[in-house]
């Protein structure tokens, strides 16, 4: 088994779950009730808040904020000063003008499946879902529900095409109503199941 690493300038839980091989850098925050898959890698002033889940071979990048309720499956970027959140109407008190405590407010919860990536800067509002394989341009903002492979962009983000699992955009081609999407880098061929999510397809 690999060792964990955690820098000695990071704030660990005790009660956080870190995978063997994750490294953990320089003034992470880690809170409890996390759960870090293996061979991870956390990077400098990243902030994971309570309840957040991660997979396997995951990248976080600097300064990015993971708050309460995100879930990332295997192999997903994140990367550097991107923001996931967690409240469509924030607010700091109650409206008798109390402050706001923890059950005051409902946390939604992010979804970003296997091998999607968010570019550096990027904005997630709370209660939705970025497809498998997925590309978030930088600086976006994403307000809905992203199909995978798609590649997303602008605030708010929109679908402006697909993406290969190797990150190259695809091109469509087909006729007679048969539309196929084609990787000029390795030649993988995707088809669109009736999901509006694109699928390896074998033919």
């Amino acid at each position: 088994m690999s060792e964990i690493y955690i820098h000695p300038t990071a704030v660990v839980s005790e009660h956080a779950i870190i995978g063997d091989g994750t490294k953990i850098w320089m003034s992470a925050q880690i809170r409890e009730d996390t759960r870090i898959g293996r061979n991870c890698i956390i990077g400098r002033n990243v902030y994971i808040e309570n309840g957040v889940t991660l997979g396997d071979n995951c990248k976080v990048q600097n300064n990015a904020l993971l708050y309460h309720h995100a879930i990332l499956e295997d192999g997903v970027f994140i990367g550097p000063g991107v923001i996931l959140t967690n409240d469509k109407t924030p607010r700091a008190v109650n409206p008798d003008g109390t402050l706001k405590g923890a059950a005051d407010w409902h946390a939604g919860k992010i979804f970003i499946r296997c091998g999607a990536s968010v570019g550096a800067g990027s904005v997630v509002l709370t209660d939705l879902e970025i497809g498998a394989w997925a590309l978030i341009a930088a600086g976006s903002v994403v307000t809905r529900n992203v199909p995978a492979h798609a590649l997303a962009l602008g605030t708010p983000a929109r679908v402006v095409g697909y993406v290969c699992k190797c990150g190259e955009r695809l091109q469509a081609h087909g006729a007679n109503g048969e539309r196929i999407w084609l990787c000029a880098r390795d030649g993988s061929r995707y088809r669109m199941n009736s999901q509006g999510d694109l699928r390896i397809s074998n033919a």
